[in-house]
């Protein structure tokens, strides 16, 4: 069965973006955490894929940096599609020449959304994003897997 972006994101709205995400550790073990992740675009290289919001923190974001590829898996039921791909971060602790850093209120808020999420107060919301040092993941939709 092939699977596509659309099937993930139908299958990610049914299940408010819920998302287990792997990446492996040094020893090459998997590290997974659940996230909430949408279908979303790379805005700097046009790559379709899916995405997150992490804390800056977070460990995930340490194994991402070292090594660049992350599998995330949604599910619903007995029907599950996983996307397998290069990462790509944007946040102020991973800054990229070709996004403009004014910009990442908004790419954070509009990640969010696709994975979702919603707000009453965006100034807040912004305002703990920064704090939090929050990052934008994006992993290409490379290989698509499921039994949808």
């Amino acid at each position: 069965m092939t699977a596509d972006l659309e099937h993930v994101r139908a299958l990610s709205l049914q299940e408010n973006g819920l998302a287990t995400i792997s990446t492996t550790r040094a020893d090459g073990t998997v590290h997974s955490s659940v996230v909430n992740a949408g279908v979303f675009d790379d805005p700097v290289t046009g790559k379709p894929g899916v995405a997150l919001v992490a804390l800056g923190s977070a460990y995930k974001l340490k194994l991402l940096r070292a090594t660049g590829h992350a599998t995330l898996t949604f599910r619903r039921g007995w029907d599950w599609l996983s996307v397998t791909g290069k990462t790509h971060l944007i946040g102020p602790d991973d800054p990229d020449a070709a996004f403009d850093p004014a910009g990442l209120p908004t790419l954070l808020r509009d990640v969010f959304k696709a994975a979702t999420g919603t707000h009453d107060d965006w100034a807040e919301y912004d305002r703990v994003m920064a704090a939090e040092r929050r990052v934008a993941v994006f992993v290409a939709a490379e290989k698509i897997i499921g039994n949808r």
